[in-house]
């Protein structure tokens, strides 16, 4: 099938690969791809049908974002007593109270 999505910036389009995509989420009402190489790139699919395209490894971590869980470095605890996901890229997104304690089932 096919592993890749296109995504804009500026005036570039380009084939981004599952693997490479770090997170995917809503910045100002648009659908953003957060790259390794930490550049935010438009799609133009909605949430809920990225969610049903994208490999397994992608979790939902919040009701607006979907996280490559192989990218995330670690969870830090956040100052509202929530919990963050630490992408490689450096990109930091919260991780909501449900989403989290799914992904502590996966890992225990």
């Amino acid at each position: 099938g096919v592993d890749y999505i296109m995504g804009y910036c500026e005036d570039e389009m380009r084939k981004l690969t599952f693997k490479e995509i770090e997170c995917i989420t809503i910045i100002d009402r648009r659908v953003i791809a957060i790259a390794s190489d930490g550049k935010r790139y438009r799609l133009k699919d909605n949430l809920r049908f990225l969610e049903g395209i994208l490999p397994t490894y992608f979790i939902r971590i919040n009701k607006s974002a979907l996280a490559n869980e192989h990218r995330i470095e670690r969870f830090n605890a956040a100052v509202n007593g929530g919990v963050d996901a630490i992408f490689r890229c450096g990109y930091r997104e919260y991780v909501s109270r449900r989403c989290f304690a799914e992904i502590r089932r996966r890992y225990e």
